[in-house]
């Protein structure tokens, strides 16, 4: 029997199995690589719309605080107007007895004395002014405190105006506040107040 040599037949299988190995390896490898670009493009687009509907969101966001900071706007508006509309209406329905006390007050400015600032804050009215003297000063207060349209008041500064081109060394500056009253309103209410039971004694 004739001997055969079967090694480079051996060393062939090998080399071949080697080479399959690494074909397979390699397309393994492309594949691998395949999916991860496939799965990156697909994560990068998933990024890429969760970005635009974030800046969707942002958008609508910043259109609804404008719109919010609108509204807002509106209602502080509409409370500027319905407080206009109030002192308005007041004005309107205290008008008479406005125009009562401004003809009060000039009747009871002695002459010598000058108003530069009157202020209203409810029933007080504060009064800044300049005098001639102090006794003018206390003219006024006495023809306040006599007024029926005025009540309780109060000197509370006084001061020389050595510098006045109006009343000369002697003058003075003052500041006073003094209550404003209805004579109307209190004679309706007396009038209106029930009148008292005599006791009767048996």
């Amino acid at each position: 029997m004739a001997n055969t040599n079967l090694l480079p037949w051996r060393e062939w299988k090998r080399e071949r199995k080697k080479l399959e190995f690494l074909i397979n390896l390699a397309g393994v490898a492309l594949i691998g690589v395949a999916i991860v670009l496939a799965w990156g493009q697909q994560l990068e687009g998933s990024i890429d719309y969760q970005q635009e509907r974030n800046q969707f969101l942002r958008d609508r966001i910043t259109v609804l605080d404008n719109r919010i900071a609108e509204i807002a706007n509106l209602r502080q508006e509409r409370a500027e107007l319905l407080d206009r509309m109030r002192v308005i209406q007041e004005l309107q329905g205290n008008r008479p007895v406005i125009v009562r006390i401004l003809d009060e007050m000039v009747q009871t400015l002695p002459s010598g004395v000058h108003f530069s600032k009157m202020e209203m804050a409810g029933t007080t009215l504060s009064i800044s002014g300049m005098s001639e003297s102090n006794n003018r000063i206390s003219v006024l207060m006495r023809n306040l405190d006599g007024s029926d349209w005025f009540a309780s008041p109060v000197l509370k500064t006084i001061k020389e105006e050595t510098g006045s081109r109006i009343y000369g060394k002697d003058a003075s500056v003052f500041d006073l506040t003094v209550t404003q009253v209805n004579p109307i309103a209190v004679a309706n209410d007396s009038d209106a107040a029930p009148a008292p039971v005599a006791a009767v004694q048996e």
